[in-house]
């Protein structure tokens, strides 16, 4: 019998990189990236993929092995996943898959629906349909359009909205009824064990400012700059990590060093939060772990097994 994998989801300085690399350890697995920024190369510190010595403790696969400037979607995502799962089958590994990107797992674990690509004439005009009329007008637009889809997603979510407008206009169905069509998923929620890390909103806020401190002492500001120098667009998909606006605003002179920083770390609070919020409300069926101590994520694993074994 094939051991389940692992599913580890939490908000950014939750400390599920940690439990994902014990439980590794323990459990003779592999550690599989789910998050949509560690994807991209260039960022190591920002990002806080796992550092080189943490790597060599246990395999790594999907960090860092996308281009800054390259798109990399969802759908790509579960593509380059499904080689990795077989290899680790093959090789006796047990699949340890760790982010903080909610739509990553629940694509991963509910499907994904096969939509075709957006025409860029599309985005566009969505873009300056959004950014002339607001959020608000917008999303109320969309509402009386396509009143299914508007009942299923997050009104306040700008990005959320835009892709459901996009949908709508270039397919003419709405994005409710591609999603009524989804394909059965990868990884059933039901073959997984799902642990959810989700602090108490005080301590998390306090590991995210300890985080930015950490990272300005293992030299972020190094890694910004190397970043820079490859003259992308601010707006490249690798380019939206969390603190790379502000730390790059100091080093082109616009803001003080204490201030950049203080930055960073109420929009990494801000990510963080949202994170929380989304987990909460959309990932149900999950065992929610407080604290990134592997010794509960370990026993929730064994009580999974041995219900496997007993059904199975």
């Amino acid at each position: 019998m094939t051991a389940a994998p692992v599913l580890v989801a939490g908000p950014t300085a939750s400390g599920k990189s940690s439990l994902a690399l014990a439980l590794a350890g323990a459990l003779g697995g592999v550690v599989i990236n789910a998050d949509s920024q560690q994807v991209y190369g260039g960022w190591r510190i920002l990002t806080a993929r796992p550092s080189q010595p943490e790597e060599a403790r246990a395999p790594h696969r999907l960090y860092g092995h996308v281009p800054l400037g390259a798109p990399y979607s969802v759908g790509e995502w579960l593509r380059d996943l499904g080689p990795v799962l077989a290899e680790a089958r093959a090789a006796g590994l047990r699949p340890i898959i760790v982010g903080g990107t909610g739509l990553y797992f629940r694509a991963l674990t509910a499907g994904l629906a096969v939509i075709p690509p957006i025409p860029a004439a599309v985005r566009a005009r969505g873009e300056a349909a959004l950014e002339r009329d607001g959020l608000g007008a917008f999303a109320a637009a969309l509402a009386a359009r396509d009143a299914a889809t508007a009942a299923r997603i997050d009104l306040a979510n700008p990005a959320r909205v835009l892709r459901a407008w996009e949908v709508l206009e270039a397919t003419g169905r709405p994005l409710a009824a591609w999603q009524d069509d989804t394909p059965a998923p990868l990884l059933p929620l039901a073959g997984t064990v799902p642990l959810a890390l989700l602090p108490p909103r005080e301590v998390l806020a306090a590991r995210c400012d300890a985080r930015l401190d950490a990272m300005l002492a293992e030299g972020v500001l190094d890694e910004v700059r190397a970043v820079m120098a490859l003259g992308l667009a601010p707006d490249a998909p690798g380019m939206k990590a969390v603190g790379a606006p502000e730390f790059m605003a100091h080093l082109r002179g616009e803001t003080t060093l204490d201030t950049a920083l203080a930055a960073a770390k109420l929009a990494t609070r801000r990510y963080a939060k949202r994170q929380l919020t989304w987990i909460r409300g959309q990932m149900e069926g999950w065992t929610v772990l407080e604290t990134p101590e592997p010794y509960r994520a370990l026993a929730r694993v064994a009580e999974a097994d041995a219900q496997a074994r007993v059904t199975g």
